[in-house]
């Protein structure tokens, strides 16, 4: 009889059950942020909760770890069989990424109406080989940021075009007596120098790779690493630049101890935040100069994308996901974190309203941007030039020498 009754009521539930609407999520992503730059941890968890609200049957769990970390906790999540169905990835990646079968290819899940309405250059972040690998997210580059009122008391009435420019205008800054050390760069022996390089490099009309084979020890690659020499022993250039990361570029910045700086887009708003900076209404942007008859700009390509792993056991899902973190509404009600990928978003008044001088300056260096290496062999490269750098600085090591050592330990 107990027996009989039980069933009777096991069955009401379950009848029950399958009548109510669900009060738990059907499918559950793991999806993999950095935590740094770009938009910020609060600003992902808000997307995340709208996407959740417009689809209750799936629910996100987010992790965050600094931008050091991301590359190797992906590859290693993917070694032990399970982990993440939507990681973050760097424009450097897709090679090695596709090459290893870390992410999935989504070509035939890209619509024509993505591909006529985000920006050309964007799609680059994603692409190897012809083949789609995610949507791209973070529109990228980074940008000389300037602060007005140190160069107005300098008697500079407009910022530098080019690297030289820039190290007499810094010079002139030195000697008024308006700041010891004028210029902060990026170049912890982290991925962070590299971009900083690029930059340059690009300005010097350099390559990093000629017929597959490194070529960045000549030419615009070593003019690029010299200057940076020069910056940095001449004392113009923090001394404390060859341990910083972007984040502390920003914080020195903002307290208004550099009248210039290098960093990527993020900056601009959140240095004009009067909350946290000293240096609020001050600050000035423009593209990042070029070399007298070789370039008029110059820019790294730091754009990232949003990919679904090959381990993922839910890419519709994922790909739902990364559709709506990328769609133009997303973009466009953040787009003082990160510049939309969209195209039409630059006529929209809402993205543009108090960040008039930031997309000037992004028309210029979003259409200059210039490639770090494509090859699946790029994080040991990264880390061979890194070293030269960092050796080049200290002065260990003349550039000359630190390139040629790199280019023998590039694994190319």
């Amino acid at each position: 009889m107990l027996k009989s009754f039980n069933k009777t009521l096991l069955g009401a539930a379950l009848i029950g059950a399958s009548l109510a609407p669900h009060a738990f999520a059907e499918t559950t992503l793991n999806a993999l942020f950095m935590a740094q730059a770009a938009y910020s941890e609060a600003d992902v968890r808000a997307m995340t909760d709208a996407f959740a609200k417009a689809n209750p049957d799936i629910k996100v769990n987010l992790e965050f770890v600094p931008y050091e970390g991301l590359h190797d906790k992906t590859v290693l999540a993917q070694g032990s069989g399970g982990g993440y169905d939507v990681v973050l990835f760097d424009v450097i990646w897709p090679a090695e990424y596709a090459t290893n079968k870390v992410l999935v290819d989504v070509s035939s899940r890209v619509t024509d109406e993505m591909k006529k309405g985000v920006l050309p250059g964007a799609w680059t972040t994603v692409q190897y080989d012809s083949k789609y690998y995610g949507m791209p997210w973070i529109l990228d580059t980074k940008y000389l940021f300037y602060n007005k009122e140190i160069l107005e008391k300098a008697g500079i009435k407009t910022p530098p075009k080019t690297w030289d420019e820039l190290t007499e205008q810094a010079k002139t800054i030195k000697d008024k007596g308006l700041l010891a050390t004028p210029i902060a760069w990026s170049w912890s022996q982290a991925e962070a120098a590299i971009c900083d390089y690029t930059t340059l490099v690009s300005a010097y009309g350099g390559d990093f790779l000629k017929d597959g084979k490194p070529a960045f020890q000549t030419g615009g690659g070593l003019d690029a690493l010299k200057y940076m020499v020069s910056s940095y022993s001449s004392g113009l250039t923090n001394p404390n630049s060859k341990e910083f990361l972007e984040e502390d570029v920003r914080k020195v910045f903002e307290n208004g101890d550099a009248a210039f700086a290098l960093n990527w887009t993020y900056m601009y708003n959140m240095a004009n935040n009067p909350k946290d900076s000293k240096v609020a209404g001050k600050v000035g942007v423009v593209p990042a100069p070029g070399v007298a008859g070789k370039s008029e700009a110059s820019a790294v390509n730091g754009s990232m994308g949003l990919g679904i792993t090959s381990a993922s056991k839910h890419p519709d899902e994922a790909w739902k996901y990364i559709t709506f973190m990328t769609s133009q509404a997303t973009q466009n009600a953040y787009a003082k974190l990160s510049l939309p990928i969209w195209a039409s978003s630059y006529e929209d008044p809402d993205v543009t309203k108090g960040q008039e001088e930031l997309i000037s300056a992004a028309k210029i260096g979003l259409a200059a941007m210039y490639p770090r290496p494509t090859t699946p062999k790029y994080q040991e490269l990264s880390t061979a030039l890194q070293q030269a750098i960092q050796e080049s600085l200290l002065g260990q090591s003349s550039p000359e020498d630190a390139l040629k050592s790199a280019a023998d330990n590039s694994g190319l």
